[in-house]
């Protein structure tokens, strides 16, 4: 199924929602939706033409399967995949998204920046559930939630490393430490070192999604959708200087297969719009507030039934409840 077979789907609704959000016209808009996108055209359908045993290392095991949705005004580019006759691959990026994006990354770029220093701590409040699955003792496979909210601690410069608070138990995670952060484990030192160009961002993004993700790794996720993920969890995980944030978004928008969701709820019922991308037949929405522009959380929806559930169900889901900077781990803001 998609979006079009999807009866809450609404492609004049999807264009309206842009034109309706407040404080900014399309003149206004640095990277304009109309343009053609013409960088990072990868390989997405060759990756998706494979079998799927292996997943993104940021999913858990215990990922969801998320559907599609396709909006109105898409740019359609075909290209034929380097070294392959056999595959083509096909990139749709919606304008309307693209606009969305720009609009995240002008009120990101507003935001104050928070004032840290080393020795403290990025904290970050979520909440939210994933899906495992499990064998039943008829052989069959039976779907579960899990809690995932957690409080995480992140060491402004890497050299206490993080601390992640929850229900579980609290863990720490020494293994970051100064200089040794990464995308995978960034820091906000770290992140002040990226560049808010975001051309050179994505350039960045993509090299190491293509380390164990691109053509003879082995993985089915492919550059495309790995550089998505990433985007999405240094947005969601560490809160980044204003200009990276707005770099991320933009960085974002120019990712092959970005569409619009006009409707979206996060895991704590706050409703929004959002951006999402499509891969073997998941959709991964970031949700934004409609009025300010700010990042309420993530979350992956199934397109059709199967084992993981019902076709619409938030198979994953997380939220960010609250963000500030403390002195030390186990801290709250405003203790």
């Amino acid at each position: 199924m998609n979006a079009a077979d999807d009866p809450r789907f609404d492609p004049i609704e999807s264009i309206d929602l842009i034109r309706r959000l407040p404080g900014i016209s399309d003149a206004d808009l640095p990277f304009h939706g109309k343009h053609r996108i013409k960088e990072h055209l990868m390989r997405e359908t060759a990756w998706e033409a494979y079998p799927a045993p292996a997943r993104s290392r940021r999913r858990l095991i215990l990922l969801a399967a998320v559907g599609a949705a396709t909006c109105a005004a898409i740019l359609a580019v075909t290209l034929g995949v380097s070294g392959s006759n056999e595959h083509l691959a096909v990139a749709q990026t919606e304008p309307a998204a693209v606009q969305l994006l720009d609009r995240a990354a002008l009120a990101a770029q507003a935001a104050p920046a928070p004032t840290v220093r080393d020795g403290q701590f990025l904290y970050t409040k979520t909440a939210g559930h994933s899906t495992s699955l499990s064998e039943t003792a008829n052989g069959g496979m039976a779907a579960a939630a899990t809690d995932e909210s957690a409080e995480r601690w992140v060491s402004v410069d890497g050299s206490d490393g993080t601390v992640t608070r929850t229900a579980r138990g609290t863990s720490t995670d020494p293994a970051g430490g100064k200089g040794k952060a990464n995308i995978n484990g960034p820091t906000y030192r770290f992140l002040e070192g990226l560049s808010t160009d975001p051309d050179r961002l994505l350039e960045t993004i993509y090299a190491d999604a293509r380390l164990n993700h691109g053509e003879g790794s082995g993985s089915t996720t492919g550059p495309d959708q790995e550089a998505f993920v990433a985007i999405g969890d240094l947005l969601r995980t560490v809160e980044a200087p204003p200009g990276v944030s707005a770099a991320l978004y933009r960085a974002a928008a120019r990712i092959p297969g970005v569409v619009l969701v006009p409707q979206a709820t996060d895991a704590i019922g706050r409703p929004g719009v959002a951006v999402a991308r499509v891969h073997n037949g998941e959709r991964t929405e970031w949700i934004f507030d409609t009025v300010s522009m700010r990042l309420l959380g993530e979350r992956t929806v199934l397109l059709k039934d199967s084992a993981w559930g019902k076709a619409g169900a938030p198979v994953t889901s997380v939220a960010i409840v609250a963000r500030g900077v403390v002195d030390k781990a186990g801290q709250v803001p405003g203790q």
